[in-house]
């Protein structure tokens, strides 16, 4: 196929995708009960499972019932006439992007697929697989870790007695939203540095030796996609960096096949 003939079939994998994001966002749109009541304001309520989890662990650590929820001292309130149908389009667009991710995925892969050996094609199949269980690894990691961990931080920090929370509509959607989907997008590191490293862009002694650095970095990203205390970053920075160290392995594994491939082509 000439170069114009790649851009055209890629525009057809990319117009698959969006269709499929739509008819996905059309579906969480008509789903509001599930969407809102269940999923969005699950994290607002005392009973939410993070919380149970955490008053349980505590008393088991010995520390009594301190870090066990009563309450969540805000409520929720819409300011504009058109701030509900605005979050619910918001929030259904997040939907149908985190439901259509793994069809996203696939049109890529197809769209690569032919030009890549058997061989290829059978790891390629895994990566796809591995990138989509990242994602969504990612996904519930900010959905029942860094979303609830942020609303109680940010419901119970207060500046003065006097000033009473009544958090808007589209606040709380974004919080909620931004911290899943950007939790699901760094998930896919080691995705991204397989690519990378296939590419010849990096190498596994470039990411062992910026290690430091990239703990600052993994460091910063926590602190932006959490609440500023001490727990919640030390529990985010923690899969992020387990997972900075598997792109290394990762890295590895790439760059020895690419060496050998290199060795059996040397032309």
């Amino acid at each position: 196929m000439s170069f114009l003939g790649h851009l055209e079939e890629l525009r057809w994998h990319i117009i698959r995708s969006l269709l499929f994001i739509l008819v996905a966002a059309t579906a969480a749109f008509f789903m509001k009960d599930l969407l809102f009541n269940t999923l969005l304001f699950g994290p607002k309520h005392p009973d939410f499972i993070t919380y149970r989890a955490l008053c349980k662990l505590s008393k088991w650590m010995g520390l009594g019932a301190d870090n066990c929820i009563d309450k969540l001292p805000f409520g929720i309130q819409s300011r504009t006439l058109a701030g509900q149908f605005s979050s619910h389009i918001w929030a259904s667009a997040i939907a149908g992007i985190i439901l259509g991710f793994p069809y996203l995925t696939y049109e890529l892969w197809r769209f690569i697929k032919p030009g890549l050996t058997q061989r290829e094609v059978r790891y390629s199949i895994w990566g796809m697989r591995a990138s989509t269980f990242l994602f969504l690894s990612g996904v519930l990691f900010g959905y029942f870790l860094i979303a609830p961990l942020s609303i109680h931080f940010l419901a119970n920090y207060r500046v003065s007695r006097e000033i009473t929370n009544e958090i808007d509509l589209r606040s709380y959607v974004s919080t909620v939203s931004t911290a899943v989907l950007a939790s699901g997008l760094v998930f896919q590191l080691p995705t991204v540095v397989l690519i990378l490293t296939k590419l010849g862009l990096i190498t596994p002694i470039f990411l062992k030796k910026y290690r430091r650095h990239s703990f600052i970095a993994i460091m910063t990203v926590a602190a932006i996609i959490t609440p500023p205390d001490i727990s919640s970053l030390v529990l985010v920075t923690l899969p992020i960096s387990l997972l900075y160290e598997l792109s290394i392995f990762i890295s590895a594994i790439v760059s020895k096949k690419n060496a050998g491939g290199q060795r059996a082509n040397p032309n």
